[in-house]
């Protein structure tokens, strides 16, 4: 990796680590207001609704952050993703080092956490998002050091449906909720309902289908090795 490159991945990188300290000091003050006892389920129906739909612009306008520095970064799409995802990963990783830091959560690292809202309820222990970060990271890291390979057809395919069944896992406990309550109607209606919001918020997740997750990373690390050998031959 050139010396331009290592700089730049330091720079997104401190760029994540700051950007994290931010979230995670949001996140510091809704607990302080919300969950006092750092106990996060069954989550706090006295959230008013305002504040829960800018919960849900402020998660949007991060993505949009990392995907802005991730441009910048870049030259060409692949070098932009790899500085997504590896921006996007470093920042999962220190906000919950700076929550550690701040709240002393989680206390370990199978403490369930609420993810993301959008477009339902993401949840999952600490460790999964954790560990595909650091996957994450590996990936850009292989994407910078041969700048001149190209990801092929195969790979994005096995990447795609990694992040498919990783994606899977977070949300799969309240998709069924949803599906399973007769809500998916009003939901697709984006409507508010409160007895969906009741019943989400009553709900306390205590299963995650890991073989989904362990799947995902499988064919994720698959994706990463072939990618990896197939440039070192041409390096």
């Amino acid at each position: 990796m050139e010396k331009g490159e290592v700089r730049k991945l330091i720079w997104v990188g401190v760029f994540a680590v700051a950007m994290a300290f931010v979230e995670a000091m949001i996140v510091y003050y809704l607990r302080k207001l919300y969950y006092p006892n750092n106990i996060l389920f069954p989550l706090n129906t006295g959230m008013p609704s305002e504040v829960l739909a800018l919960e849900w612009v402020r998660e949007a306008c991060t993505i949009i952050m990392l995907l802005g520095i991730a441009v910048l970064a870049g030259k060409k799409f692949q070098e932009k993703f790899a500085y997504f995802i590896y921006s996007f990963a470093v920042w999962d990783i220190f906000y919950y080092i700076w929550l550690k830091v701040s709240l002393n959560w989680p206390a370990s690292l199978m403490d369930w956490d609420v993810l993301f809202l959008i477009p339902v309820t993401w949840v999952s222990p600490v460790l999964a998002p954790v560990l595909v970060s650091l996957t994450m990271i590996a990936l850009a890291i292989l994407i910078l050091k041969f700048p001149k390979e190209k990801i092929n057809r195969r790979e994005w395919t096995l990447l795609i449906f990694a992040c498919f069944l990783v994606y899977l896992s977070f949300i799969w406990d309240y998709s069924q909720l949803i599906l399973k309550k007769g809500f998916l109607a009003k939901f697709a209606e984006l409507a508010i309902d409160p007895a969906l919001i009741t019943e989400v918020a009553q709900y306390t997740p205590t299963f995650y289908h890991w073989e989904l997750l362990l799947f995902g990373e499988f064919m994720a690390i698959l994706a990463l090795y072939l990618f990896y050998n197939r440039a070192k031959k041409h390096s």
